[in-house]
C-alpha cells in the first residue's frame, strides 16, 4: 500500500517537473506562434552592418526592446535588418535605427533613436534613416598612414 502512494507521488511530481520544462522552453524558445502577438517586424535598410549579428538586441534609450531575427542583402545591396520588437513600442517614422558597439571591441547592437512624428511606423514596413557601423579599422589604418584630411 505504502509502494503505491509513493509511485503515484512519484508520478504526479514528474508529471509536474515535465510540464514546468515545457512551459519554460516555450516561454526562452521565443516560439513564433506564442510570441507573435507580443511582437511585430520592422525593417531597416543600412549601408554597412559590420559585426551585426542574428538575435542582437535592438535598444531604445539603453532598455532592450527587441532582437535582430534576419540579415540579408536586398537588390540594392543595401543591408536589411529585420526587427523583432515589442508591440508596446510604439516607433515614430522620423526616428534614427543606428548599429552601435557594446564597448570598443564589444558585440553590435542597434540602438532607436525616437523621433517626434506623431505617425508611428506600421508592421511590415522599412526604416530608411539609419547610420551604419563606425568601421574602427579603416579609421586606425588611414590615421596610420597619413591618409587622414
Amino acid at each position: 500500500m505504502k509502494s503505491n502512494i509513493t509511485d503515484a507521488v512519484v508520478g504526479i511530481f514528474l508529471v509536474i517537473g515535465f510540464i514546468a520544462l515545457g512551459w519554460l522552453a516555450l516561454q526562452l524558445g521565443e516560439v513564433p506562434w506564442l510570441t507573435g502577438g507580443r511582437m511585430y517586424v520592422l525593417q531597416a535598410e543600412f549601408g554597412n552592418i559590420s559585426g551585426l549579428k542574428e538575435g542582437a538586441d535592438i535598444q531604445i534609450a539603453g532598455v532592450k526592446v527587441g532582437t535582430v531575427k534576419n540579415l540579408t542583402l536586398n537588390e540594392d545591396a543595401y543591408a536589411m535588418v529585420t526587427m523583432q520588437i515589442d508591440r508596446g513600442v510604439q516607433v515614430p517614422l522620423d526616428s534614427i535605427a543606428s548599429v552601435k558597439s557594446k564597448g570598443i571591441i564589444g558585440d553590435k547592437y542597434i540602438q532607436i533613436t525616437l523621433g517626434g512624428d506623431e505617425q508611428v511606423f506600421a508592421a511590415g514596413e522599412t526604416m530608411t534613416d539609419t547610420e551604419s557601423v563606425v568601421d574602427l579599422e579603416s579609421l586606425i589604418s588611414k590615421f596610420a598612414f597619413g591618409q587622414v584630411q
